[in-house]
């Protein structure tokens, strides 16, 4: 497997671009630059526009020349169309390029219309580059830096470092990425729920994703698909498919399959920024669309063999809300199954990937917080949501994750695989691991992010997973297990003799008691409950009205990993006082000697 460094660790080197990047140009640019102008909850907006460009810029530095000199030849010949072919031929097959006579360090050299010439610069750029720049609203960001008067020393500064592949691996790019989205983030409260996946978590979701099917996936002669529909700066597919290129197939290009990425994203930054890396490595750009995912599915009509996201925690979706409520009455809509609170979509999402699943075979993998496990009671639209994914037997997996993992959250998260097509000996069961403790500590906190789950953690955690044995950090359920009736318990209504008051000849229930319910498991004789566990506490003449009863499905992972600690007895606590006080007594005595 091909190995990438650290990008915080790596020493810079001098080029004829300039000095390896690193994270810290992020701080020096703040500190240096921007802090009088931005907020650092803004940094974002000028950071991710001018470092796509600076990678751009980077990577065009050898075909310019070419690419200009066939501009001037065939521009007032060729339509716009077959002039876009010829550029990109020139550019050495990429799929950006520029026609005018400057680059970012070029810009430099004439201070007094370096504003004018910077926008004649980017409007040089090819149309897919001029959407993305749209997206990052490019323009009011360059009024801003002109009226400030920060254009100049910012380009300087960009300027001084080297953005090309060679240097700066797209791997590495990720990194940047994920630093300025933290640092924007960072103590802002309007998005304190939108928490991106790191990249550790995600390669222990890709390894228990792809490694069962590594045979299927280093035939060379197959196509895959990898979804994301909340897909934010595209890093959880990207990463995905890098794992079956680097990991699966370890780097063999005899036995790589294709790959393909698809993503969908609302926010207009984090759209752009995919959209980015999907110009800069070849990927199809067309295959990340921006929407909302859940009132306006960009893929409707495609389903996909695997699907990865970390769907946003929290987020209320009232905004949403007519249009969800009127596909969940469609008996065939991503919604049929039931409707969570509007205070939190997490299961909106898994539903709508859960509708994109390949019938011939799908997996998914999903990050949530604990609400999805257990919230809303019996017949709840959260139960109802569970019940489905239990009954039709497509949940395969939780894995619970390490606290003080995500850069702008310490909550625990929670990893649910699902699968279509489980393999025999997995039929029927649910798999839960607790991974809370597979992990150590970051040798430098990113926020929030104070655990590292190590390439070791991974492989341990993958092998807990495929052993498929009970064992300290694993148990395994049958579906049922996790279902309940929850019962309705009527007693007697009774007159001031105390005999039960009957209509019709039955029994009136007392509506001052009906507040009596009980919890059975599926699979429990409920007669046989209720006349041992229940009506020997109640009146001797209740019953059960089954009318009423309601089936409810929750997972209380906490629960089935409970370890009960034995107590001190009374006599080593009684001991360790007596101690306690000798000790104390021997050293008054001492001061009061002095």
């Amino acid at each position: 497997m091909k190995e990438h460094k650290n990008i915080e660790t790596e020493m810079t080197s001098q080029t004829e671009f300039g000095k390896k990047p690193t994270v810290d140009i992020l701080w020096s640019i703040l500190d240096n630059h921007l802090h009088l102008v931005y907020q650092r909850h803004e940094l974002g907006e000028v950071m991710f526009p001018m470092i796509v460009l600076r990678r751009m810029d980077c990577m065009l530095a050898d075909v310019n020349d070419k690419v200009r000199a066939a501009y001037d030849k065939f521009h007032m010949v060729l339509p716009e169309d077959k002039l876009d072919l010829v550029l990109r031929k020139e550019a050495g097959g990429k799929r950006f390029y520029n026609t005018s006579r400057f680059s970012m360090k070029s810009l430099l050299d004439d201070p007094a219309n370096l504003a004018t010439n910077f926008r004649i610069y980017l409007s040089a750029f090819n149309r897919e580059v001029q959407d993305i720049f749209l997206k990052f609203e490019l323009d009011k960001t360059c009024t801003k830096l002109i009226r400030n008067k920060l254009l100049f020393s910012l380009l300087q500064t960009m300027c001084e470092y080297d953005f090309r592949v060679e240097t700066v691996s797209d791997h590495d790019m990720g990194y940047f990425f994920e630093e300025i989205i933290r640092l924007a983030n960072e103590n802002n409260a309007a998005t304190a729920g939108e928490h991106f996946t790191p990249r550790d978590a995600i390669r222990l979701m890709s390894a228990i994703l792809f490694t069962p099917d590594a045979r299927e996936l280093r035939r060379k002669d197959i196509i895959r698909t990898i979804y994301d529909p909340t897909c934010g700066t595209g890093g959880m597919v990207n990463v995905g498919k890098k794992y079956i290129q680097e990991v699966i197939c370890e780097g063999n290009e005899d036995i790589t399959p294709a790959i393909k990425t698809f993503g969908q994203e609302l926010n207009e930054q984090a759209y752009a920024i995919a959209k980015s890396e999907a110009l800069i490595t070849e990927a199809e750009m067309d295959n990340i669309r921006q929407g909302d995912t859940l009132t306006d599915d960009k893929f409707a009509h495609k389903t996909f063999n695997y699907i990865m996201a970390n769907p946003p925690y929290g987020i209320n979706w009232t905004k949403e809300k007519l249009e969800v409520t009127a596909e969940s009455l469609d008996p065939n809509g991503r919604f049929s199954a039931g409707l969570p609170r509007v205070s939190d979509g997490q299961l909106l999402f898994l539903q709508h990937m859960i509708s994109h699943m390949d019938s011939n075979g799908a997996k998914v993998g999903v990050v949530t917080n604990g609400s999805p496990l257990f919230s809303g009671g019996a017949d709840s639209g959260e139960s109802n949501i569970r019940k489905m994914i239990l009954e039709r037997d497509m949940l395969d997996c939780i894995i619970a994750l390490p606290k003080d993992l995500f850069y702008n959250c310490g909550i625990y998260t929670y990893i649910w695989i699902l699968s279509n097509h489980k393999p025999a000996e997995r039929k029927g069961k649910v798999q839960l691991i607790n991974a809370t403790s597979f992990c150590k500590p970051a040798k430098k906190s990113l926020g929030n992010k104070r655990n590292d789950i190590t390439q070791k953690d991974i492989t341990a955690v993958l092998k807990i997973y495929q052993d498929f044995e009970e064992g300290k950090h694993c148990r395994i359920f049958r579906n049922e297990d996790f279902g309940y009736l929850l019962l309705t318990i009527e007693q007697p209504l009774r007159d001031e003799k105390g005999n039960v008051v009957l209509k019709a000849k039955k029994p009136v229930p007392d509506s001052s008691k009906r507040d009596s319910t009980e919890r059975v498991p599926l699979s429990a004789d409920v007669e046989k409950h209720f006349q041992a566990e229940v009506l020997p506490h109640i009146d001797p003449e209740s019953w059960v009205d089954y009318s009423k009863t309601k089936i409810g499905y929750e997972i209380n992972f906490t629960q089935y990993f409970y370890e009960h600690e034995e107590g001190e007895s009374a006599e080593v606590i009684a001991e360790r006082v007596q101690d306690r006080q000798k000790e104390l007594i021997e050293k008054l005595n001492a001061i009061f000697a002095d």
